[in-house]
């Protein structure tokens, strides 16, 4: 590789990033996990399987979280799935798009459900492995963050399409990033 990647891309000051916080506030954790889980296994799960070809942990983990968002199974059920199935292989800190879109299904959604506020790093893991998947390790900074600027983009769109209007029990999240710019120092 011949410069550092984030491991993530995203800023918590953008406007979009500051509407989709204010909306995720009005959900109920149930639709914030079924949607972000969703999204997940549309845009990141494939990058993720054409990366890791054969390895099937994270559709399962991440087919666990929507049966979690969906009452089927308790959390504890993905937790233990989670654990017990995926440690990161070495192998993925060569290839930052397989890297960030493991992140994205199991660090982060998998996790919604338990901590909300994973959402949000769903989006920056998406983002990356979004843009490593399409551009390849060697654009600029401003072609990938283009990139994962459209994928903030489809990800409030899709949260817009299936929010519940004055839906009981709103989240309401207490975001520690707000306020506060994040930058991640590269890790690739």
């Amino acid at each position: 590789m011949s410069k550092n990647l984030r491991k993530t891309l995203g800023n918590v000051d953008d406007e979009l990033v500051q509407e989709l916080m204010n909306l995720i506030d009005t959900q109920s954790k149930a639709t914030v996990a079924r949607w972000c889980a969703e999204f997940v296994a549309d845009v990141v799960l494939p990058i993720c399987e054409k990366h890791i070809p054969g390895d099937d942990r994270p559709r399962r983990m991440l087919m666990a979280a929507v049966d979690c968002a969906e009452g089927k199974i308790k959390f504890a059920g993905v937790k233990n799935i989670r654990v017990s199935e995926w440690t990161k292989p070495p192998e993925l800190a060569a290839n930052p798009a397989a890297m960030a879109a493991a992140r994205a299904i199991i660090d982060t959604a998998c996790m919604v459900w338990q901590t909300p506020t994973h959402s949000l790093g769903c989006l920056w893991y998406a983002g990356a492995a979004v843009a490593y998947d399409k551009l390849g390790l060697n654009a600029t900074d401003a072609e990938y963050d283009a990139v994962a600027n459209n994928v903030l983009v489809d990800y409030l769109t899709r949260l817009k399409a299936v929010a519940v209007e004055n839906e009981p029990k709103p989240l309401n999240c207490k975001w520690g990033c707000v306020n506060a710019n994040i930058v991640t120092p590269p890790v690739f």
